[in-house]
C-alpha cells in the first residue's frame, strides 16, 4: 500500500522521529512506538505504507537535519569569500565539528551513525543508500570552498572520525583537540590550533 500525505502523517513523522532519537530505529517496532505517538500499528502503517517506508521516512527526516547543519556551514564559507581557499574550508570544517560536538545534537548524530551502518550492510533495506547519500551531500559542501577532491576528503574523513570517537567516549576535549591540530595543519599554523577559524568546543561543555 503507498503512503498517504496528510497533514496527520507530518505530525505522526515528528513524534515518530523524536521517539527514534531516543530508541534508535534499527529494531523499531510498530506497537511500542505507536503507543508512543498516540497512534496504532494500523494507522502508521496506512500513513507510510509498510515499516520500511515508515523508516525510510525517518531517515529522510533526518536527512532535513543535516542539510540544515550543511546551509548553516554554507554560510559560513559565503561570509568568508574573501579569504584564501584553505582558509575557507578550515572554517567550514571548525563550523561543522562545532555543530557536531554539541550535546543537544547526540541523539540525532547517534541516530544517523545507525543508518549510516545499517545502509552498508543492508544495502537494499529502507536504509539503502543513506550512506552514499550522506557522502555526497558533505562532498558537495566542501567541494565549494575547495577543488581539491582529496583535501575534502581528508576533512570528512577527519569529521567523521572524530565524531565516531565522541560519540564512543564522551571525550570531548581530546577529539576536538586533534580536529584543532588538523586544521592548524591545514592552515599551515602552529599546531597550537590558534587562528580565527580554530574549531570551537560547544560553549560550557570545555
Amino acid at each position: 500500500m503507498p503512503a498517504t500525505a496528510s497533514p496527520r502523517r507530518e505530525e505522526l513523522l515528528e513524534l515518530a522521529y523524536g521517539y527514534a532519537l531516543e530508541h534508535g530505529v534499527a529494531d523499531v517496532s510498530l506497537r511500542p512506538l505507536a503507543a508512543a505517538v498516540g497512534s496504532s500499528p494500523r494507522v502508521l502503517l496506512f500513513l507510510f505504507g509498510s515499516k520500511a517506508g515508515l523508516v525510510q521516512a525517518l531517515l529522510a527526516r533526518a536527512r532535513q537535519d543535516e542539510l540544515a547543519l550543511l546551509e548553516r556551514a554554507r554560510a559560513v564559507a559565503a561570509a568568508a569569500g574573501t579569504d584564501a581557499e584553505r582558509r575557507d574550508l578550515a572554517a567550514v570544517a571548525a563550523e561543522l565539528w562545532s555543530w557536531l560536538a554539541a550535546d543537544e545534537h547526540r541523539a540525532l548524530l547517534k541516530l544517523w551513525v545507525e543508518g549510516y551502518a545499517r545502509s552498508l550492510i543492508d544495502s537494499d533495506g529502507p536504509w539503502a543508500g543513506f550512506a552514499a547519500t550522506t557522502v555526497e551531500d558533505w562532498l558537495d559542501l566542501l567541494g565549494e570552498v575547495s577543488a581539491d577532491a582529496a583535501e575534502r576528503t581528508l576533512i570528512l574523513a577527519v569529521l567523521r572520525g572524530a565524531l565516531l570517537d565522541l560519540l564512543a567516549t564522551g571525550e570531548l576535549e581530546r577529539v576536538s583537540a586533534a580536529v584543532n591540530r588538523q586544521l592548524a595543519l591545514m592552515r599551515g599554523a602552529p599546531r597550537s590550533g590558534a587562528g580565527r577559524s580554530k574549531a570551537r568546543q560547544p560553549t560550557g561543555q570545555r
